[in-house]
């Protein structure tokens, strides 16, 4: 089981970004995905998700500048960012699990992360 994110870089303020997570060795259809970040000396904080029937959540720090969808055939989900700010850089991680939550514990798998970085 392994989740990759790609689409990470630098970006201007106001720019956008689109990350991607892909997994394989499962079908990521079946599970909830969650997009979290971490900047440095702060704590984990969940992002967007999307359930397994496709419903959105989105913190509400990033409510109306981010979208995230999934493509099950192509068993990846996306995260478009917009807007971007300046407090928007951190490492965004994907993660998979049962359930939508903001608690990164009760995710199962994890991939690796992708640095985001928003400055001028």
């Amino acid at each position: 089981v392994q989740l990759v994110e790609s689409g990470g870089g630098l970006v201007q303020p106001g720019g956008s970004l689109t990350l991607s997570c892909t997994a394989s060795g499962f079908t990521l259809g079946d599970s909830d995905i969650g997009w979290f970040r971490q900047a440095p000396g702060q704590e984990r904080e969940g992002v967007s998700c999307i359930n397994s029937d496709g419903s959105p959540l989105h913190a509400d720090s990033v409510k109306g500048r981010f979208t995230i969808s999934r493509d099950n055939a192509k068993n990846t989900v996306d995260l478009e960012m917009s807007s971007l700010k300046p407090e928007d850089t951190a490492v965004y991680r994907c993660a998979a699990g049962v359930e939508c939550t903001s608690i990164p514990s009760l995710f199962d798998y994890w991939g690796q992360g992708t640095q985001v970085t928003v400055s001028s």
